[in-house]
């Protein structure tokens, strides 16, 4: 199954106070949607308005990236949370960003893990549940942004919640089809050629080479480019340049 169309999302806001990692206004440029850092492993109140209102203003969507309570970690170390705590900093979370989304005229509209909770969601039921019921207290059917097959999506599609699958251009995959953990040698690619012929063959035939040779299948609706590495926003540009050149329509999967 290939898609028409495709989302580019990124990783944004992902800052702290007078700190900034990622280029907000650039990549907001090049993006369609916005994963935006809740406070929880990078982010703060301001950032998250000024992200939000640069958002609004270039009609990116919003997503709330939640997260493990570790900003010394950012928010990329295993951690074990009783789920109805979880549960509780996840809507902590989107509401925390839909203030300052409504602030500039606009509304979260999806929810996307980051970081360590992102992959522990993928086989672990018992979190994913919690994540699932945060986003429930919320009141909304926020779409959950997350990896084909994995725990978090089954658990989202019982409770009615819409899920949308992902694919990541510049990270290495396992056979399986989950992605290699990022303290191994080789796990983010940094060869920007690379990146920009993988993510046409993601968008336009679903697949992409592991990082032993195999031929996965990763059906994607929302391919994911991290503003934190170098030369991001340069990259980006590449990336979306090539998909439109190659006849992929680029916009917002909600």
């Amino acid at each position: 199954m290939t898609w028409a169309s495709i989302d580019l999302n990124a990783d944004l806001g992902e800052g702290f106070g007078r700190w900034r990692l990622t280029d907000d206004e650039e990549l907001l440029s090049v993006v369609t949607s916005a994963n935006v850092a809740c406070g929880f492993h990078a982010g703060d109140a301001v950032t998250m308005r000024r992200v939000c209102a640069l958002a609004a203003e270039r009609g990116v969507r919003i997503g709330a990236q939640v997260s493990y309570r570790d900003l010394a970690g950012f928010g990329r170390r295993p951690m074990d949370v009783p789920a109805d705590e979880l549960a509780a900093e996840v809507a902590y979370q989107i509401g925390a960003l839909e203030v300052f989304a409504r602030a500039a005229g606009t509304r979260v509209a999806y929810v996307k893990p980051h970081g360590a909770l992102y992959n522990r969601v993928v086989h672990d039921e018992r979190q994913a549940e919690a994540v699932v019921e945060g986003v429930m207290m919320t009141g909304e059917r926020l779409p959950l942004l997350g990896l084909p097959g994995s725990a978090l999506h089954a658990t989202a599609a019982k409770a009615g919640l819409p899920v949308v699958t992902e694919a990541f251009a510049d990270r290495a995959y396992e056979a399986d089809g989950t992605l290699v953990p990022r303290g191994r040698e080789g796990a983010v690619l940094t060869d920007a050629g690379a990146v920009v012929e993988r993510s046409v063959s993601l968008a336009r035939f679903g697949v992409v080479t592991s990082h032993c040779g195999r031929t996965v299948g990763v059906r994607a609706r929302s391919l994911c480019l991290h503003g934190d590495t170098a030369g991001a926003v340069g990259l980006a540009r590449r990336v979306r340049g090539r998909l439109e050149e190659s006849g992929v329509r680029v916009e917002a999967f909600v």
